[in-house]
């Protein structure tokens, strides 16, 4: 696993907007090598920032947005459509704006679907999914870069401390229910699928993040902070404002 690597920002707009032209760059540099590009996309406010700014920024680049697959690293196991919804959300961002394949979106299933209120299915059906895009080279694609929150509690995706999803090794994708965040229910991709990723970018603004970026480098255990065990294999940044480096 990678060692993080920090990166600073006045503001948390000029951090939306300094990773939107990073993240940017790595599409178009994938197209050009005719690579496809799997990317995981988070929530919470910084996230969605972060997406519309890749909106703005994507026509002028020039994306053709053929070559990319969108996955999510956690979802709330709500209706579909529903304004909570992490994948709503990134509709309005971003998804809505751009010519991207219909199939190439993977969105997390949503309670009204298939599955009804079983979220356990629902994760493996995403499992699944994933599998199937891995073509055999593991339980999920190597994804070239999962952006990841941080809660002010130290959790990612939807692995929160002390719950048991923390230390999943098995499955690729996980059920959360007794969630201390609403919704109780949800979806999350479990630690070795996001620690599959070529890249980790890590978001956090605000002081409220302060400490669980302290945690998150400090090396602590996974059970008290997540976020300490969220590396990439190639690279791993902790993109931050200077409130949430604060305690650094």
């Amino acid at each position: 696993m990678s060692t993080p690597r920090i990166v600073r920002h006045a503001d948390a707009t000029s951090l939306a907007e300094d990773v939107a032209l990073r993240l940017v760059d790595e599409i178009v540099r994938a197209e050009a090598d005719k690579r496809t590009f799997h990317l995981v996309l988070t929530g919470g406010g910084i996230g969605i920032a972060t997406l519309e700014a890749v909106r703005d920024h994507s026509a002028e680049a020039g994306i053709g947005w053929s070559h990319v697959h969108l996955w999510w690293g956690d979802e709330r196991f709500l209706p579909d459509k529903h304004p909570d919804r992490n994948e709503t959300q990134a509709c309005a961002a971003l998804i809505d704006a751009i010519g991207i394949p219909a199939k190439q979106v993977h969105p997390m299933p949503a309670s009204d679907g298939m599955d009804g209120d079983h979220a356990a299915h629902a994760a493996t059906r995403y499992s699944r999914e994933l599998a199937v895009a891995a073509r055999g080279e593991g339980p999920v694609p190597a994804f070239d870069v999962c952006l990841l929150g941080v809660g002010p509690d130290a959790h990612i995706a939807s692995l929160f401390p002390g719950l048991p999803q923390v230390n999943e090794d098995e499955a690729a994708v996980a059920p959360v229910h007794g969630s201390p965040k609403p919704p109780p229910t949800r979806i999350t991709l479990t630690l070795p699928s996001i620690n599959s990723s070529r890249q980790v970018w890590i978001l956090a603004s605000g002081e409220s993040k302060a400490e669980a970026v302290r945690l998150g480098l400090d090396g602590t255990d996974r059970n008290k902070a997540p976020v300490a065990a969220a590396r990439g294999t190639d690279s791993t940044v902790f993109w931050l404002d200077e409130a949430a480096a604060s305690r650094l």
